[in-house]
């Protein structure tokens, strides 16, 4: 996919930010982001919403998994995981227990809540897509770091062990400080190979007399992204949001579009992903 078109050219302002704001790097929270919206899909939790005459199986699993990962349990969440597990966006079992341990590192308090959509069965494996909401109260440091993320998401389940797992679609909230801003987003979940596209994180508050500093950006979702983000730059915007088109690329593909907006005392960043489709 093409990149974003940059709303003004690039500046140095976002020295201005790091300075105001000195304990929340444009990178780590950027890390922060990749994780949350691909890591928390892997982990469940299944509530009373569950549909009906799901195999018993597939219930205890789920609630298993869930058990460990509220403790923060790595090693007891990857039991439940084949040892040959693939993940659509090239995860196996070794670079998914370090990305979970960084990101509970940063929230060691997550809830989950999750509702078992659909299920079946193909032989002597099950085919479970699960909607994930997971949750974090302000952090307790000087950031407020808060997330809230909704990921979409097919497992296949055989022996007891999830096998492999896709994502469908997922969105993720991250907010700092006293008072970040609000957003509108506007975003297809979905476009073919070629097709343009809009993209729009609109300020909801009334700006008056304050500034805003923001980017958007586009990338392919891989796996060294997961640990290696990659760094934002800042610009100062002279509109109440982020206002992008793009295009998709020639090729089907997952991308994360993001956007970083700072204002006053808070920051947003919310992050999607694009599923580009063949015709």
């Amino acid at each position: 996919m093409n990149k974003i078109s940059k709303l003004l050219p690039m500046t140095n302002i976002i020295a201005v930010f790091l300075k105001r704001q000195p304990s929340l790097s444009t990178q780590s929270w950027l890390l922060l982001s990749v994780l949350t919206l691909s890591l928390t899909s892997s982990l469940h939790h299944v509530q009373a919403a569950t549909p009906p005459k799901a195999p018993a199986e597939l219930n205890n699993l789920l609630t298993q998994i869930d058990t460990a990962a509220s403790k923060g349990n790595a090693k007891a969440v990857l039991q439940f995981y084949s040892p040959n597990f693939t993940n659509g966006d090239g995860l196996n079992r070794t670079n998914l227990e370090k990305a979970l341990l960084t990101l509970w590192k940063e929230y060691p308090q997550l809830r989950y809540t999750t509702k078992l959509q659909s299920w079946k069965s193909e032989g002597n494996t099950i085919i479970a897509e699960t909607v994930t909401n997971i949750s974090s109260a302000p952090s307790t440091n000087a950031n407020k770091l808060a997330l809230n993320a909704t990921i979409t998401s097919r497992q296949r389940i055989a022996g007891g062990k999830i096998v492999s797992q896709d994502i469908l679609g997922e969105r993720t909230l991250i907010t700092s400080g006293n008072q970040p801003p609000q957003l509108d987003i506007k975003l297809p979940q979905q476009v073919k190979v070629g097709q343009q596209y809009s993209f729009d994180a609109i300020v909801k508050e009334p700006l008056g007399d304050d500034f805003l500093l923001g980017t958007a950006t586009e990338e392919p979702v891989k796996v060294e992204k997961y640990l290696a983000p990659s760094s934002l730059d800042l610009q100062l915007l002279t509109s109440g949001g982020i206002f992008k088109v793009g295009r998709a690329p020639a090729t089907p593909g997952n991308h994360w579009i993001s956007a970083v907006i700072v204002r006053g005392e808070g920051i947003t960043m919310v992050s999607q992903r694009l599923r580009v489709v063949k015709n």
